[in-house]
Order: C-alpha cells, then sequence, then structure tokens
C-alpha cells in the first residue's frame, strides 16, 4: 500500500499523519511546535518520519505550512508565528534529512484543495474559499489548481477596502479589519467597556443568544459586512461555489444569517442569487490538501488519479 507522511505546520502545533492514496489518515497525532529554532524542528520532523518508516513505504512528504509558500522553490516567504520556517529552503532540507521527495502549500491553499478533492466543491471545478477568523483570507480555485496571482497574493481577499476611499486612512476599513471574527469581538467589547482579550467569538454568540442587545446589533452588523465583500467577489471572480471557512463556519446560524443578507442585495440589475457554504472539513482539511498537492504535482511518479476516490 502506498503511504505518505503529512505535516501540517502551525505556530502551537505540528499535526501529522499516515495518510492513503485516497486521502484517508491510518495514523497520526501532533506535537507542540518547537519553539528553539529550525534545526530543533527539522530534528523533530525528521524523527517522526523515522517512527512511522518502521511500518509504511512512504512515497513521500506533503507539508501545509503559514506564510507565502512559493511550490516551486520550497521557500516560505511572508511573516508568521514561527520565524525561523521563513527564508530558507524548506523542502531541500527535509528532502536531504529523509531522502524522501517533498512538496509544500501554503495551509489556507491546502484547506480548499481538500473541499475540491473530498469536501464541500468535490463537483465543482471553480469555486472560492472565504477563511473568517483574526482576518479574512482564502483561496481561489480553478479545475484544481490555485490561482496564486503575480504576486501570490492571489486569495488574499482581506485586503479589499470596505470603507469611504476619502476617508484619511482608507486602509483601516480593510475587509479583515472591519468584517474579521476578531473585528466582531474587538467591537462588542469596545461597546460593553471591556478590555481587550476578554471576550472571544463563542462568548459573543453566548451573549447573543442569551438576549444581549449589544452582542445581537453587532452580529447582525458582522453578517451585513460579510455578505457586502461576498457579493463583491461573486461579480468580480463569478465563482460556481463560494465556501465559507474558518472556526466560526461551524455555526449554521452563520451561513444562514449571511445567506440571508445576500438575499436582500438584488435589484433590477444586480439579479444574482449569490448563497454561500460551509466548508465541510475542519482539523484535517490542511493534511488532506496537502497531500492531494503532493499527488498533483507528483502524479506522473505516484500515478494518481483525480478521480480515483469516486471508483
Amino acid at each position: 500500500m502506498k503511504a505518505y507522511m503529512v505535516f501540517d505546520i502551525g505556530g502551537t502545533y505540528i499535526k501529522y499523519a499516515v495518510m492513503n492514496e485516497q486521502g484517508m489518515k491510518l495514523e497520526g497525532g501532533k506535537v507542540p511546535t518547537p519553539q528553539e529554532g529550525l534545526e530543533i524542528f527539522l530534528q523533530k520532523v525528521s524523527d517522526i518520519v523515522t517512527q512511522y518508516r518502521q511500518s509504511y513505504a512512504f512515497q513521500g512528504i506533503a507539508l501545509s505550512s503559514p506564510g507565502a509558500v512559493d511550490v516551486k522553490s520550497g521557500y516560505i516567504g511572508g511573516a508568521s508565528a514561527i520565524p525561523y520556517i521563513h527564508g530558507v529552503p524548506m523542502t531541500d532540507m527535509i528532502r536531504e534529512r529523509t531522502g524522501l521527495d517533498v512538496s509544500i502549500e501554503n495551509d489556507a491553499n491546502c484547506a480548499a484543495l481538500a473541499e475540491g478533492w473530498l469536501g464541500a466543491a468535490k463537483e465543482t471545478d471553480y469555486y472560492i474559499c472565504i477563511v473568517i477568523g483574526t482576518g479574512i483570507g482564502g483561496s481561489i480555485v480553478v479545475n484544481h489548481t490555485i490561482l496564486r496571482g503575480a504576486s501570490l497574493h492571489g486569495g488574499e481577499f482581506g485586503y479589499m477596502i470596505m470603507g469611504d476611499p476619502l476617508q484619511k486612512n482608507p486602509l483601516q476599513s480593510t475587509w479583515s479589519r472591519v468584517s474579521s471574527t476578531y473585528a466582531l469581538v474587538e467591537g462588542v467589547e469596545a461597546r460593553k467597556s471591556l478590555a481587550k482579550g476578554t471576550l472571544n467569538g463563542e462568548d459573543v454568540f453566548r451573549l447573543a443568544e442569551g438576549g444581549d442587545s449589544i452582542a445581537k446589533e453587532s452580529i447582525a452588523h458582522f453578517y451585513k459586512k460579510l455578505a457586502v465583500g461576498i457579493y463583491n467577489l461573486k461579480y468580480t471572480l463569478d465563482p460556481k461555489k463560494i465556501l465559507i471557512g474558518g472556526g466560526i463556519s461551524k455555526r449554521s446560524e452563520v451561513i444562514e444569517g449571511i445567506n440571508q443578507e445576500l438575499k436582500q442585495l438584488k435589484d433590477e440589475i444586480s439579479k444574482l442569487d449569490i448563497t454561500v457554504e460551509a466548508c465541510q472539513f475542519d482539523n484535517d482539511a490542511n493534511l488532506i490538501g496537502a497531500l492531494f498537492h503532493f499527488l498533483t504535482i507528483k502524479k506522473p511518479k505516484s500515478g494518481f488519479n483525480l478521480t480515483r476516490q469516486d471508483k
């Protein structure tokens, strides 16, 4: 049986899994992400591969990583909570340690690829994923391929300016700043005169369920601001499907609330019926998508078939 070692590199934990070619997790776990530096990180990854190599004949290693990932060179640009992974030939270094083929992809892109392979966009050849959390990011997927853009910023939806462009600093009203889960929480804290960090997203929804008027009004505004951005993306990109990811997407009322607001954004000119769906995968999305990326770019060696899971 062909097996693959897959890693999801996060700021707090490195998740790992042994997976087969159909995207099934055979074994797995997680370890704290080393804080000491690159050498300890590489040794940890190598040790995990060695541990499972006793039981599996690995065809390669697939990585999901934060940052502006260059999938061809294996370098990770940008910034993240793990400074030492940036600016080094990550895939080459892991390949040298293990002797295995290695691929790497951005974590948000991995989540989107997972949805197209086995999830909510399985039958769709053109879709976008919008990930809502501390900021707003996402991916554009065409024929199972990420649209990266000339500067690797394809899918960075959170940079859209949503406020008045004539205000003193329009960049203070980007979609991430005004419509993310963080913005929702921060707004409720400010209106209730609470210190920053007092609440989280779950707290805000719990307050609303208990009848808190500030929380209820803030959530209603949250849906409206998300709907406006989604409207813009639909008319700009016109994808077949729009998927919503991030922890907040697991609340069915969020998807319903956004769709209710989208229904209002119609007139005699803007007639499209725009709807969103929740992403199907959660904790394992990055692992599944990282494997899909590996199989896709290595398919001459692996014999991978995009439709194999349906047979």
